[in-house]
Parts: C-alpha cells; structure tokens; sequence
C-alpha cells in the first residue's frame, strides 16, 4: 500500500483526525463512529500489539520511514507540518498519529470472575487523570478498571498518550446503574473500599487481609470526592495518612499510592 502525500488540510481523508484538541467535537465523533486516536509511535504500536485493527496512519513526512514495516497494514498519509497542525489543531510534534477501530468492552461478569483488584472511578472526567491511573493500574498490580457512565473516555488520545498506551493493557468496563452497580461487584466477593477523607475513613495501611483479598478501591472526581451515595454503597471507608495539613492529593497520585499498598504483599 503506497504511502499518499496530503497536501491540503481540509482533505477529507484527514477526516478522523480533524480537531482533534476539541474535546467536545472528538467526543461526538469518536465513539459514535467506533473509533479513536493514538499518538506517537510507542503508543501506536502498543496498540497494534494489543490487537487493536488501525484504520488508518497520519504522518509527518520527514517520518515516513518510522513506519516502513507497517506500510501495508493500513492507508497512510503523509504530510507537512503546516498541513497537519491546520488539520489537528495541534503541533504534532510526535509526528506519527493513528485512526483505530475501537473493540466491544469486556463483559462485565468475565471481568470480575478474573480478577483479584479493581479498580472504581466515579465521575473521573479529567482525561489527564484517567490516563495516569490507568498507567499506575498496569504497573501496581489492578487487574481491571470499572468506569461510572461519566468517566472520561480511556481511549481518548490524551488519556491513551498520558497512560503510555496502559490503557491497552487493563481491562475495563462501565458500571451501570450506578451506583447500585457497585452490588454486582460486592456479590462477586469484593470488598467495595471508598477512598475519602470523611471522618469514618481508616488508615488506608489498617486495612484487614480479609479486606485486601479481594478488593475494589473507588476513587472520586477531583474536588467534591466520591459521591455520599457512592460512599453509602461502600463497604469500608479509607484515607490516605496526610502532614503538613495536606488535606488530598491529585486523584491520580492517590490512586498510585493505593494501588500500591494494597499489592505490596505480593512483591516478589
């Protein structure tokens, strides 16, 4: 498949890469249209790795050879700097992006059968932050990641580029309704452990084994926190020990922290 040179921004096979710095248009084109975006050529490939089928390749043309043993896997388009920063909206300065089809998110059931950690995030809409727990999710031992139906998007390409494609690593789901959701993953044997720093919240490192054992940690939105309702459906409320009168941390710095303590018997 020949590579094609792209000369005017606003060519319509630039089509799924156009605006992308537009969140709201990006959320109405993307997942109604099964796909999303990679960017860089270590996320790319991950992707393609992780069995993600591409759709198409958008290239700088100085960095066509990047991509010489992908040429036939997918169309791709190469173009000048001032073509693809028109068309992005963006400097694109990894100079490779990619179109992927999207796949059908896991069953529900099949997730919590094989796992042992989860991870639930309720009203997570910063695609930063979800990019970052996903990454701490694939490094700290989370076998998969519950999302409440106003999460940001994983596969939105900052949250996939901040996750350095971890999000294709990390099984995840969207719980519905929520939050009684949360009684599928209790009678799956999970302890339901609500990050807060509500009055009633342990010593995240108090936790019991029998709490550790299988557990879903539930992290909030930053600023107002899991919801009281969210909180109600909790089994056990935990906070992380602060000082210097440092009331929380960023969401995704917490998540980290958590995902830590509660794998750190497992290291070898």
């Amino acid at each position: 498949m020949p590579v094609t040179v792209i000369t005017e921004p606003g060519d319509e096979r630039l089509a799924d890469y156009r605006a992308l710095t537009d969140v709201e248009l990006r959320t109405r084109w993307e997942p109604p249209h099964g796909l999303f975006i990679a960017e860089g050529e270590l996320v790319l490939r991950r992707a393609l790795r992780a069995g993600y089928r591409p759709r198409s390749y958008l290239v700088d043309e100085k960095r066509v050879d990047q991509l010489g043993d992908l040429i036939d896997t997918a169309p791709v388009y190469a173009a000048g700097q001032a073509v693809l920063e028109q068309a992005t909206g963006f400097h694109v300065h990894r100079g490779v992006l990619a179109s992927f089809h999207r796949r059908p998110l896991p069953d529900l059931g099949t997730i919590l059968a094989g796992a042992r950690r989860l991870a639930v995030l309720e009203d997570v809409n910063n695609h930063t932050n979800v990019g970052a727990i996903f990454r701490g999710a694939a490094a700290l031992g989370i076998d998969a990641v519950l999302l409440s139906p106003t999460c940001a998007d994983p596969l939105y390409r900052r949250s996939v580029r901040v996750s350095m494609g971890e999000v294709f690593a990390v099984p995840y789901a969207t719980l519905t309704p929520w939050p009684r959701g949360l009684e599928k993953v209790q009678d799956a044997g999970f302890t339901v452990i609500a990050m807060t720093p509500g009055a009633d919240a342990v010593p995240l490192q108090r936790l019991t084994p029998e709490q550790r054992g299988k557990a879903a940690l539930m992290l909030g939105a930053e600023g107002p926190g899991i919801t009281p309702a969210a909180i109600r459906a909790s089994d056990v409320r935990v906070a992380i020990p602060m000082r210097r009168g440092v009331d929380s941390l960023n969401v995704a710095a917490a998540a980290a922290v958590a995902f830590w303590e509660l794998g750190r018997d497992d290291v070898p």
